[in-house]
């Protein structure tokens, strides 16, 4: 190993929580070097949040304009996929980071490409592409945000099915005739709704009762039933045993449970995440190689002072928001404690703690409809022991969403702590629905009472109109 480089922080994972833990550290002035094994810019620009939006932004205006009276006869056609495909190539940067590497430059930080280790008490070794030998050392803060990756459950023959997982699903150059999609998830509800608008016959298999169940149920509810008119098949309530593909290409197909089989063309395992940490050094510092990392509110390690994590490698929220949030939270304490500060702002809601990750957690799903939610659920609101009352509107009933589309089908729900009368929870499902979720979340981490909501005045006639309708059944 070389000798060490010294820098005030050293960052493991150039994603966009690592991305942001750099732009915190730098405008506090400390030196700061980003280490990064793939593409700068990470899962999310490449092979997530980014292409996957791509893909769905055409399938969703056009679902939309199909919903508008002098406007439906001209978009009755396909999609074009060549110029779907084009547009999602674009906004990756046709999977090239000199954009991303051009930002970090300006603002000063250091970025070395390779593979990333922790070498014990603030250090990092780094190995380059070329098999080159670095030792970063820090003199504050070391920050892992080196993501998770797509798990492949261990069934027979699925290895050598060689499945699609949410990069090839966001990637892939064309759609497949047949696509099976195994998982009730986020990626699987979206990936289904893309490619079944880009010509594939989609059908989704999914072991539990519903589809996205880390929502209200009438989210899933509503997500399938769309999915199954636009043509797709759905099925709950099974599972998979094992998988059958024989040579380099053709058909893959799977064995559910009693013997029953399907063929498609490809199949997409959305089957949940696993923390990128089986091979970055945690045991040099004590901690267990392939797990999550457990933080405290701050995303520091415990019992280590030194060590942060920020994103999904902690397990606190796995979305791209929330671990730049966590990424801005990491970075001020970062720069606090190195400023000599020990009078750290750690109560609820304070500047140095990420308590949004449990208190209004927002989360928007890009099918047909949409779907989105901020906060607790109804159930889990229960489960925590509040006193609550739900209160459900038909969005399709305000007149803003029936002049946004012919037919508007969607839901609201609103939960009320009925001892304090402040929102614990709120979701949308509906079309343009994402676009609600801002004005929840506010309301539910600024813990605004009902009686000042109620003078937050909603534009008519807007879909946002829905507030005044929940308000108005909560007060009878």
């Amino acid at each position: 190993m070389s000798e060490a480089v010294e820098y005030d922080v050293v960052v493991l994972g150039g994603g966009p929580a690592g991305e942001n833990v750099v732009d915190r550290t730098r405008a506090a002035g400390l030196s700061t070097a980003l280490v990064e094994s793939e593409l700068v810019g990470g899962e999310c620009s490449y092979w997530a949040c980014i292409p996957s939006k791509a893909l769905l932004r055409p399938a969703l205006a056009r679902a939309d304009a199909r919903r508008v009276p002098g406007l439906a006869g001209a978009v009755a056609g396909p999609l074009d996929a060549e110029a779907v495909f084009a547009h999602r190539d674009y906004w990756t940067g046709s999977w090239k980071d000199d954009g991303q590497i051009d930002w970090l430059e300006s603002v000063g930080a250091h970025v070395y490409r390779g593979h990333g280790r922790l070498y014990g008490v603030r250090k990092v070794a780094v190995t380059s592409p070329e098999g080159e030998h670095h030792v970063l050392s820090a003199r504050h803060a070391v920050v892992v945000a080196t993501g998770t990756r797509a798990v492949i459950p261990e069934l027979p023959g699925l290895e050598d099915a060689r499945p699609w997982t949410s990069r090839e699903a966001t990637s892939a150059q064309a759609a497949p005739g047949r696509l099976l999609i195994v998982g009730g998830s986020v990626v699987a509800a979206e990936m289904a709704t893309a490619w079944q608008a880009l010509g594939s016959e989609v059908t989704l298999l999914v072991r539990g009762s519903g589809l996205l169940p880390r929502m209200e149920p009438f989210a899933g509810e509503l997500v399938a039933e769309a999915l199954r008119e636009a043509g797709a098949v759905v099925r709950t309530g099974v599972a998979v045993e094992s998988v059958v593909r024989d040579g380099s290409t053709g058909p893959v197909t799977v064995v559910l449970e009693g013997g029953e089989t399907l063929e498609g063309d490809e199949l997409l395992m959305a089957t949940g995440r696993a923390p990128r940490t089986e091979d970055i050094g945690l045991d040099t510092v004590g901690l267990t190689p392939g797990e999550w990392i457990a933080v405290d509110d701050s995303c520091r390690v415990p019992g280590i002072d030194w060590l942060y994590a920020v994103g999904d490698v902690n397990h606190r929220a796995l979305l791209t928001h929330q671990g730049k949030y966590q990424a801005r939270i990491a970075g001020s304490v970062i720069a606090a404690r190195a400023a000599g500060n020990a009078a750290l702002d750690t109560g609820r809601w304070g500047a140095h703690v990420a308590t949004a990750d449990t208190q209004a957690l927002p989360q928007a799903v890009f099918t047909d409809p949409e779907a989105a939610s901020v906060g607790l659920t109804l159930a889990e609101a229960e489960r925590a022991g509040h006193r609550v009352r739900a209160v459900d509107h038909d969005l399709g009933k305000v007149s803003g969403a029936g002049l946004y589309a012919d037919g508007y089908r969607g839901r609201a729900r609103m939960v009320v702590d009925l001892d304090r009368e402040i929102l614990l929870g709120v979701t949308f499902v509906g079309p343009g629905a994402a676009e609600l979720l801002h004005a929840a979340t506010i309301a539910v981490a600024g813990e605004v009472p009902i009686e000042r909501l109620w003078h937050a005045v909603p534009a008519f006639p807007t879909i946002s109109e829905i507030w005044l309708r929940l308000l108005e059944g909560y007060r009878g």
